[in-house]
């Protein structure tokens, strides 16, 4: 079975789309690590493409506050006030399908799609130390994790945990072959708003069959996304961020 693995996709349709076209016929499922709203100023299209395509999608932190579903104490001024807006803008049935997104991790096909932490949807993986940790928790040797929006992840080789580096600004493709043996931390990076100075779209293929992933990057039309955010009076740091991958 072939996957195509999105993470972090925050309402940036252009982004989204980008990306579906550019992983057309490589993938027969589509998967979902969370947070599909939140910062964009497209939540809607964003959502009824998930609903659509996505067999097996798990909540983010945006996704429970952007839908009352949390309080926004723990937010930033600036993620605060996209969440307010997100709410004050998704459809009704919008809002429905995602508040009732599944707490992860979600096993199946012998790997796990999760958020944050296999012990804390929340909690950001963030390094080689945290990775080490969580390995602990995971029921499968393989997961899929999003919530920090850096591709790469870690791989757990029985005697230390290693760092997967993004895929180079100079290619769009990364390939890598999961080694039964070892165990693997897999983050697809963010569709709509990449934190690793990278500010393509971020997505992973995964081939359960020849156990191979895929990290890839799509370029996008960044300028359309910004202007989108400014039309609808979201914070301008949220468009400025998007050209800077940060």
């Amino acid at each position: 079975m072939r996957y195509l693995i999105v993470s972090d996709l925050h309402a940036n349709w252009q982004a989204l789309e980008a990306v579906v076209h550019e992983a057309a016929g490589g993938y027969d499922r589509a998967l979902c690590c969370g947070d599909l709203v939140g910062y964009g100023a497209e939540p809607n299209p964003v959502v009824d493409w998930v609903r659509a395509n996505c067999a097996v999608v798990v909540r983010g932190n945006h996704d429970k506050v952007s839908t009352g579903q949390e309080d926004l104490e723990w937010f930033n001024p600036v993620a605060r006030a996209a969440a307010l807006w997100t709410l004050q803008n998704l459809t009704p049935a919008n809002i429905e399908y995602v508040r009732g997104l599944a707490k992860g991790p979600v096993l199946l096909d012998g790997f796990q799609v999760l958020h944050g932490s296999p012990f804390d949807e929340d909690e950001y993986v963030m390094a080689a130390g945290e990775a080490g940790q969580a390995f602990g928790y995971l029921e499968s040797r393989l997961a899929f994790f999003g919530h920090t929006h850096v591709q790469g992840g870690f791989i757990w080789n029985h005697s230390r945990v290693e760092t997967i580096p993004a895929t180079s600004a100079r290619s769009r493709r990364q390939e890598m072959e999961v080694d039964a043996e070892c165990g693997y931390l897999v983050n697809p990076g963010s569709v709509g708003q990449p934190r690793d100075g990278d500010p393509r779209a971020a997505y992973v293929l995964y081939d359960s069959g020849t156990r191979m992933v895929a990290y890839c990057r799509a370029p996008y039309d960044v300028a359309a996304a910004q202007e989108k955010i400014r039309e609808a009076g979201l914070p301008p740091i949220l468009a400025d961020r998007l050209s800077l991958g940060r």
